[in-house]
């Protein structure tokens, strides 16, 4: 069971999170993907400041763990979670974002960001670059994991499907894969025109361990990340985190019409009042 003073430490960091992610918002010109940053503000801070084994002091560490971001478009929710955790300055990113050659894009890049383990923007292959990395780990007998975070949408993609087949044939038991399932496409809910369902059961025919969880719920997530098998098992893991996009803001929950977007003064004013209110209901005392 998880420690309730860890989980209450992340859930202070994920509220902290949440404002931070309402301000930049309300602060860059252009549109920020809030619905989907909101959705996996929760795993974010789960696995940057508990699961993974990460040093932003030595980020070249051999033993670290690697986190791919293969939905690259929540890039500024990943920025702000290193943040959280030491990586970067947060003040420098809402200085900075979106602008011509920010190291802060609107899709991460190793090259302007060290720190950042891959480029990725392009949906669907996040996945097959950390088999790749998870597989080089393996033959060179190190011991860390592979972290890849995907959007549900991606999963689309077919190849994300070769690749899942290609983990479990090579019994990448180092490689972690992170779903964000909110059930929203850029456009639209996913079983308006894409049927994913049963989507635990596509993975396990995949012959990978699948693990459900609350998405939101910071004791199933620690429990997830804490019960997670070694990482030289035989057999790749998936977290399937059931998410709402917009989570947290009431007027952005399952709404379409927040894949992106920027805040208007008085959204952003309604914004922190529904994060506030949110986190007093955990019992939050910031």
């Amino acid at each position: 069971m998880a420690n309730q003073k860890e989980v209450e430490r992340l859930q202070d960091l994920a509220y902290e999170m949440r404002k931070k992610l309402i301000h930049l918002c309300g602060s860059y010109e252009g549109p920020v993907h809030i619905g989907g940053d909101l959705s996996m503000t929760d795993l974010l801070i789960g696995l940057f400041h508990h699961g993974m084994n990460v040093n932003p002091k030595d980020i070249k560490d051999p033993a670290r763990d690697r986190f791919l971001l293969s939905k690259g478009h929540g890039a500024v929710c990943m920025y702000i979670a290193m943040s959280l955790r030491g990586y970067f300055d947060y003040d420098e990113i809402v200085r900075t974002y979106g602008q011509l050659n920010s190291a802060y894009g609107m899709h991460p890049c190793k090259v302007q960001l060290p720190g950042v383990e891959c480029s990725t923007g392009s949906l669907g292959q996040g996945l097959a670059i950390a088999v790749g990395m998870a597989f080089s780990a393996r033959l060179k007998k190190e011991e860390h994991r592979v972290f890849c975070m995907m959007g549900d949408g991606e999963t689309c993609e077919g190849e994300i499907w070769e690749a899942a087949n290609t983990a479990s044939s090579y019994r990448l038991g180092n490689l972690i894969g992170v779903v964000d399932r909110n059930k929203q496409l850029m456009g639209c809910f996913d079983d308006d025109y894409i049927h994913l369902e049963p989507y635990a059961d596509k993975w396990r025919a995949f012959n990978w361990n699948v693990v459900e969880i609350g998405g939101h719920d910071m004791n199933q997530i620690v429990d997830a990340l804490d019960s997670l098998p070694p990482s030289n098992c035989d057999k790749p893991t998936v977290i399937i985190a059931a998410t709402t996009k917009g989570k947290g803001v009431k007027f952005m929950e399952r709404n379409l019409a927040w894949h992106a977007g920027a805040l208007s003064e008085a959204d952003k004013e309604k914004a922190m009042a529904d994060i506030e209110a949110g986190y007093a209901q955990i019992g939050g005392s910031k």
